[in-house]
């Protein structure tokens, strides 16, 4: 039985067990797509959240409260093993019995390969396997119709693909929920995975997700107008998390700083990435809340560039129905001003 998405047999006895206007418990990963579940559940319930904010999704320790969670829940939603790999097992151990939707084995999901090495070349947009989904898609299944049913080192830890050091992270970028497409898609999955669970609040949960899918297409635009001036700017992230925001938005970073999600970059590595600021005449570089501010400060060293922060989980967002679109144009935002 596929783990991405809810099984017949399970729809079946869920919706046929389900107490008269009980709302499901629901569990969720991380903070921005447990934004997306808070906002199909917006004014029928509230889903836990797993990991907490500013801590790395790639190596947890549940609090007792978050494990207590995930043993009375009946659904979980989570991003992929790829960024959170201890959690598989862990569903398996405590919330067996619950539903699961993996949001990166969701139809219409774009996705993305890992990029090798920290010097990125130019990238075409748009052709990313699920890539056609990346608009009109988002209301693919016209779901509305109901017929479809503690401070840790480093804050996501995937620099290092399969093959270098002997960290398997698999071929996918798990940071899908960074494109605003993807965000559409699995606002769809999360209404029909809901309303299989709660069928009295199907009204509620669709409605919900049509209104997020309407408010996230005018944030693009907004996202776009942002950008706009500084498109085609020359930036280096600190590690290789944007590409998918990149993509949606017709960016493309010059490469990142660092590449082991357990170590400093090397001197060389940091030459390596001066050297590309001085070829390409990159203006800005990038850094994370949870990295050391010196490593840039390394780069930097020689040059005239500007600085920035950028959050790809919104660490210091209040977890809710705001937090993913906040986090967005807080990207967006951070990357103007720094360009």
């Amino acid at each position: 039985m596929s783990r991405s998405l809810l099984s017949l047999s399970f729809v079946v006895s869920l919706a046929a067990t389900t107490a008269s206007a009980e709302v499901p418990k629901v569990v969720v990963d991380i903070a921005p797509v447990h934004s997306l579940v808070a906002r199909v559940m917006e004014g029928v319930g509230t889903p836990s959240l797993i990991v907490a904010p500013g801590a790395s999704p790639h190596e947890y320790s549940l609090r007792p409260s978050e494990a207590k969670a995930l043993q009375d829940a009946d659904l979980v939603f989570w991003v992929s093993p790829e960024l959170t790999p201890w959690l598989a097992d862990t569903i398996g151990t405590l919330a067996g019995e619950a539903g699961e939707v993996v949001f990166m084995d969701v139809d219409g999901t774009q996705k993305l390969p890992f990029r090798e090495g920290t010097l990125f070349e130019a990238h075409a947009h748009g052709h990313a396997e699920g890539d056609d989904a990346h608009h009109d898609d988002a209301d693919h299944a016209n779901h509305d119709d109901h017929d479809d049913h503690d401070e840790h080192e480093d804050e996501h830890g995937h620099e290092e693909h399969a093959g270098h050091d002997g960290h398997d992270h698999g071929e996918e970028d798990p940071h899908a929920w960074l494109s605003p497409a993807n965000g559409a898609v699995w606002l769809n999955e999360i209404a029909a995975a809901l309303s299989a669970a709660d069928p009295e609040n199907a009204n509620a949960y669709f409605g919900n997700a049509a209104k997020g899918r309407e408010e996230l297409a005018a944030l693009e635009t907004e996202i776009d107008g942002v950008l706009d001036p500084v498109r085609g700017g020359g930036f280096i992230v600190f590690h290789d998390a944007y590409q998918y925001f990149e993509d949606a938005f017709d960016l493309s970073a010059a490469g990142a700083i660092s590449l082991s999600d357990a170590t400093d970059p090397s001197p060389s590595r940091i030459a390596e990435i001066q050297a590309r600021v001085a070829e390409q005449g990159v203006s800005c570089v990038l850094s994370e809340p949870q990295f050391n501010a010196g490593i840039v400060a390394s780069v930097m060293r020689g040059t005239e560039v500007n600085t920035g922060v950028l959050d790809p989980l919104g660490s210091d967002l209040e977890p809710g129905p705001a937090l993913y679109p906040a986090m967005l144009r807080n990207l967006a935002t951070a990357l103007a001003d720094c360009l």
